[in-house]
């Protein structure tokens, strides 16, 4: 997770909010020519070996790229990881809520990592480690924003809430709060993530499961679009907007989702 000479601070100081993002690739040569066609971005290999790969936007790091193990079959997927003080016991608070451990904590470069699906079958990550501390989502390369998808928003708020600590009384942890049929959370005076009910219900792609859904800022969506839908890629919702942005969510070649917005105008 971390790059060579990268400024760090604990996890303590971002508990709960979400510090990384990967993707999950069968064919990481391809996901990488997709991803650098539609986002700009470059990449740089890593300490880890040749399965594993950072991008870069103007020179600064965006997100992890690692393949699949050869004897798994799986879609590429985008996937979140939280900042955790104790990878041990945020472990066992989501086997206790019913939900499922499916890696770890394991010694993944500097820190330790889980992978994990919450009770709807959203899949994220923890991580307990050094994280970048210019890796803010809703700052420079960083995603804008994270939202998961999901049926029912109040529970999934008390699941993560319980296991990452939101509302707690640590030194900067999240606090989730309902605002306008969403449950928003904040680290700090930062926007970070968005939990979104009912919308896998909705979604007309019946492969659209409860997931959570990677924004990346691009400065023209329409060429971004364009871009995505000549290397292979194409579009599963229309483009939506509000009063600062408008917002489309992609599936690249393999499978894997995510969405790009841009400023209006």
């Amino acid at each position: 997770m971390m790059r060579p000479g990268a400024v760090s601070t604990s996890s303590h100081e971002v508990l709960g909010a979400p510090c990384w993002v990967s993707l999950m690739t069968q064919d990481l040569d391809s996901a990488r020519r997709f991803y650098g066609a539609v986002l700009g971005w470059t990449f740089r290999g890593t300490h880890l070996g040749d399965r594993f790969s950072l991008a870069y936007r103007d020179g600064a790091p965006v997100a992890g790229f690692g393949m699949l193990a050869d004897d798994l079959s799986l879609p590429a997927a985008w996937t979140p990881y939280f900042a955790a003080d104790d990878a041990d016991l945020a472990a066992a608070r989501i086997r206790e809520r019913g939900a499922t451990v499916a890696i770890g904590p394991v010694a993944f470069g500097t820190g330790r990592a889980v992978l994990a699906a919450d009770p709807a079958g959203a899949v994220f990550g923890l991580w307990q480690g050094a994280v970048l501390r210019d890796w803010r989502v809703g700052h420079g390369p960083a995603p804008a924003w994270l939202e998961l998808r999901t049926r029912d928003a109040f529970a999934a708020a008390i699941f993560y809430g319980e296991v990452l600590d939101w509302a707690g009384e640590a030194p900067g942890a999240c606090v989730a709060a309902y605002e306008h049929d969403h449950v928003v959370l904040r680290h700090g005076s930062d926007t970070v993530a968005r939990i979104s009910g009912g919308a896998v219900d909705e979604d007309p792609d019946p492969h659209v499961r409860p997931r959570w859904h990677v924004h990346f800022r691009v400065p023209d969506l329409e060429a971004a679009v364009e871009a995505a839908t000549s290397a292979g890629g194409r579009s599963v919702s229309p483009v939506e907007t509000s009063a600062a942005d408008r917002w489309i969510t992609l599936r690249d070649p393999e499978g894997g989702l995510f969405t790009i917005l841009a400023p209006q105008g």
